[in-house]
C-alpha cells in the first residue's frame, strides 16, 4: 500500500512539474506538520484539554473495578490456605467475574474515546484543510504536502509553511 502511495505521489509531482513547466511559472512546494498545526492553536489546545478529560473520566470508571479485583486477589491469596476447595473455587469465579468486568468496561471505554476523539479532531482537521487549500492558492504554491505523509520521505525546513498555516489558522 505504502508502494502504491509513492508512486502515485511521484506520478502527481511529475504531471505537475511537466504542467507548469509549459506555463513558464515557477515550482513552490510547501510542507505542512498537520499534527503540529492542529496542536497549536487554540481550538486545538482545547481539543487536546477535552480529550484528557475524557481520559481522565474514563479512567475514573476503571479504576473502582480494578481496586475491587486487586483486593480480591489480596484476599485469595491471604486466604488460600485455610479456604476449602469450594470456597477457593468461588473466590477464583469472583476474581474471573471481575476480570471480565474490567476487560468490557475497558473495550467500551475506548471505542467511546475513539468516537470522541473523530468528534472533536474531524472538525478541526476540515477547517485546517481549508485553511492550508487557501493559503496555498493565495501564496501561489503549485503543491502542498503532509509531512510524514505516503511519498515525502524527505523535505527541506525551507519548505516547511507549517508556521505560516498556524498563522492563517489562527488568524480565522
Amino acid at each position: 500500500m505504502k508502494v502504491y502511495n509513492a508512486i502515485v505521489v511521484f506520478a502527481a509531482l511529475a504531471l505537475l512539474v511537466v504542467g507548469t513547466a509549459a506555463q513558464d511559472e515557477p515550482i513552490k512546494i510547501g510542507v505542512v506538520d498537520l499534527d503540529q498545526a492542529i496542536s497549536s492553536t487554540e481550538d486545538g489546545k482545547a481539543a487536546r484539554e477535552e480529550m484528557a478529560r475524557k481520559q481522565r473520566a474514563a479512567e475514573a470508571q476503571i479504576a473502582p473495578l480494578y481496586e475491587r479485583y486487586q483486593a480480591l486477589d489480596e484476599d485469595l491469596k491471604a486466604k488460600k490456605f485455610v479456604l476449602s476447595d469450594e470456597s477457593l473455587f468461588e473466590k477464583q469465579l469472583d476474581m474471573a467475574e471481575v476480570r471480565n468486568q474490567i476487560e468490557n468496561k475497558v473495550k467500551e471505554v475506548e471505542g467511546q474515546l475513539k468516537v470522541d476523539k473523530f468528534r472533536i479532531q474531524e472538525p478541526l482537521l476540515n477547517k485546517m484543510r481549508k485553511i492550508i487549500a487557501e493559503t496555498g492558492r493565495d501564496h501561489g504554491y503549485t503543491l502542498i504536502l503532509q509531512k510524514g505523509a505516503a511519498g515525502v520521505v524527505y523535505a527541506r525546513e525551507a519548505l516547511d509553511i507549517t508556521d505560516l498555516i498556524i498563522a492563517q489558522y489562527n488568524k480565522k
